[in-house]
């Protein structure tokens, strides 16, 4: 795990064990399974036609900031509008500037489901994003051993969240089908070098069985490549620094929707 993705992986590490000696396991596992309103992150993305996560993500370690200043109350409420099916919310907070209090804000704009969209290493995070009020969590496969990965997926069910199991190539899609995942996503961006290639997901998709929900995700720019991914099969995006830098990101999802419903 060479570059962004070993620095990001240490980081991570640190900041769980600051939070486990402020708020041990099982008192936070105690607030993770307290009552709460739950919103079907898997349900949103499972309804037909062109389904687009749309994400607020305020830095990345490639780009630096990606919108100053960014609301994430008023660009959920935009996203929405748009017609986005969930949102996404960056909680990272060294690389990505990402925080809580974004997710809760984001959340409480709307009445989309909110997936959390950080590095999850420990089951500590998995009971912190039931905690911070979340309907999802992502699973990056290359992060986790096959116990780990399998443990975090039945604690997050536990818990009344859905997963979105990541992958880069065969080896994480072959892994993600030993799981038994139904909610997949295939990242064009390689976690190590943030080099995209767009095609990855529409080849990648193949590998696995008409009954997963497919989330392509990364190097989304454009309609063109909403429409080349519809004709490749995939009709559910998670798109970030597109609809953030946009001057009305309402506008291109609703934009974005209708071409590739379009026959």
């Amino acid at each position: 795990m060479p570059d962004f993705l070993e620095s990001i992986v240490a980081a991570t590490h640190r900041r769980v064990a600051a939070a486990a000696s402020r708020e041990p396991l099982a008192a936070l596992r105690a607030r993770a399974e307290a009552s709460r309103e739950r919103r079907g992150f898997a349900a949103a993305l499972a309804a037909p036609g062109v389904r687009v996560v749309a994400e607020i993500k305020r830095a990345s370690p490639s780009r630096g900031d990606i919108r100053a200043g960014l609301d994430p109350a008023a660009t959920a409420r935009a996203y929405e509008a748009g017609g986005a099916a969930a949102l996404s919310v960056l909680t990272e907070p060294d690389f990505f500037r990402g925080s809580e209090n974004d997710l809760q804000a984001a959340r409480a704009a709307t009445r989309l489901p909110v997936l959390r969209k950080d590095f999850i290493l420990a089951e500590y995070q998995v009971c912190e994003t039931a905690a911070m009020g979340a309907d999802a969590l992502l699973l990056i496969v290359r992060l986790l051993s096959d116990a780990h990965l399998a443990q975090f997926h039945r604690l997050a069910a536990d818990l009344g969240l859905d997963a979105l199991v990541e992958v880069h190539d065969s080896r994480d899609a072959q892994r993600a089908r030993r799981l038994g995942a139904r909610l997949v996503g295939i990242n064009n961006r390689d976690l190590a070098s943030f080099a995209t290639d767009p095609g990855r997901a529409r080849r990648l998709a193949a590998a696995f069985d008409p009954e997963t929900i497919l989330v392509a995700a990364s190097g989304i720019a454009d309609g063109a490549d909403i429409r080349r991914g519809v004709a490749a099969g995939l009709t559910r995006f998670l798109v970030g620094e597109t609809l953030v830098r946009a001057a009305d990101p309402a506008a291109l999802l609703r934009q974005w929707i209708a071409e590739g419903a379009a026959p």
